[in-house]
């Protein structure tokens, strides 16, 4: 990580005065000053006002190369050892091939709904390995680590979970809840420059793309606060690497998949490249170019299409019995009922969940085989209906189901909160 130096401010005032027309390099450059504590407070400020007043906050490249510098600076995680959890821990199933999965979302949609990504999370790290990125509230009334604080009787020490301690927690779980302020310590100082400004800020847009192990995130759910940014975060994910990904916004602008009506997706999809005329083999391509101009072997395309709740076998639900505005405490007593299938079958809050699980099972590639051994109580009864986008979503909702009803989502959080205690330990 770069050494910070709180007292080397340098200018950046010919990039503010050209702002228009400056490479998303040379903003990115600037971003990344304010992590080392380069940038005096009124830079910073006004940094910040041009990306908003621009709306270069919003253009693509800008958020790839951004947060390409946010994660630079972050605590950096043993890529050797996350990747070998990867071989030991991680469940190969269909097109998944173990990595780490994410399901996050940009926040700002004003509905202060219950925590589904966060909840989501925890069911599906039953059968994928979770690295869950998020941060107290900012908008709503309860955030993911508002939540996880809540637990009772015993919570997670969200805090303790570090960059050095992260592989081992994944030796008790396969989920793991990154903590934005403790894998982002540069963000500490911008924060009371944020608070000052009336408006959000491209941090509020970064957050869902700066995860502290993205190189090994294999899939992903995103969701944004209004339908606007769905194309744009799924071309900054493709700018930034990923190959499979799904961008969600509820019709209500809802930065989840909507319980209440239709969600637009924007599903990043990896095909082969019809003009790639190489080895057929990818080590031999690997082993027979350096030639970084060549055309890849795949690409990724971008499609979009829409869901809705009865293609996941699923009632509608109105927003209003799913929220809004509980404490993280009530929230937090709601997740615990649903890990002890507590709740009614079909609890509006329960099936909420589960359609936002069945995502993400659906993306990661889980849902595609014709047979089933998850495990204890898993009847091997596949769902094979393929729904929009290609896609196996009442297979995901069996699956998210199986998750619950098998105590498997519970002991992976337990496994969780335990290994949390001993990193604190350590």
């Amino acid at each position: 990580m770069i050494e910070l130096n709180p007292h080397q401010h340098i200018s950046i005032g010919p990039l503010l005065e050209e702002f228009k027309v400056v490479s998303a390099d040379e903003i990115a450059l600037a971003i990344g000053r304010i992590f080392e504590n380069r940038l005096d407070d009124v830079q910073c400020s006004s940094l910040l006002t041009q990306l908003k007043d621009t709306g270069r906050d919003q253009e693509p490249l800008v958020l790839a190369k951004c947060a390409q510098q946010m994660r630079e600076a972050a605590a950096q995680v043993d890529t050797k050892a996350i990747r070998n959890l990867i071989h030991t821990r991680g469940r190969k199933e269909g097109s998944y091939r173990g990595g780490f999965c994410d399901l996050v979302g940009t926040g700002g949609d004003g509905w202060s709904t219950f925590n589904v990504s966060t909840t989501a999370s925890i069911l599906a790290s039953s059968l994928l390995l979770i690295g869950k990125h998020g941060n107290r509230s900012s908008t709503s009334s309860s955030g993911s680590a508002d939540l996880l604080e809540a637990i009772r009787p015993k919570a997670p020490l969200i805090a303790a979970v570090t960059a050095d301690a992260l592989p081992a927690v994944y030796e008790r779980s396969r989920y793991a809840f990154l903590f934005a302020p403790i894998f982002h310590p540069g963000m500490r100082y911008v924060a009371p420059i944020r608070k000052g400004l009336k408006f959000r800020t491209i941090f509020n847009l970064l957050g869902p793309l700066t995860n502290a192990i993205e190189g090994n995130i294999e899939a992903r759910v995103l969701g944004v606060c209004h339908d606007g940014l769905g194309p744009i975060f799924a071309e900054a994910l493709r700018l930034s690497g990923a190959k499979k990904g799904l961008v969600v916004c509820g019709e209500e602008q809802l930065d989840e998949i909507s319980c209440a009506g239709r969600t637009s997706c924007w599903r990043l999809r990896e095909r082969p490249n019809p003009a790639y005329h190489g080895p057929n083999n990818e080590e031999d391509q690997d082993s027979t170019t350096s030639d970084e101009e060549a055309e890849p072997r795949k690409v990724v395309d971008i499609e979009k299409f829409t869901i809705e709740p009865s293609d996941f076998g699923l009632q509608q639900h109105p927003l209003n019995e799913v929220g809004p505005g509980k404490k993280p405490e009530e929230n937090a007593a709601t997740l615990m009922r649903l890990l002890r299938n507590e709740l009614q079958r079909d609890d509006p809050v329960l099936e909420f969940v589960l359609m936002n699980t069945a995502a993400l099972f659906a993306i990661a590639g889980v849902c595609e085989p014709d047979t089933s051994d998850m495990g204890h109580g898993d009847d091997g009864k596949v769902i094979s209906e393929i729904g929009p986008g290609g896609l196996r979503w009442k297979e995901g909702v069996r699956r998210a189901r199986w998750a619950v009803e098998s105590g498997q989502a519970l002991a992976s959080l337990e496994g969780y909160i335990e290994a949390s205690h001993t990193a604190k330990g350590q």
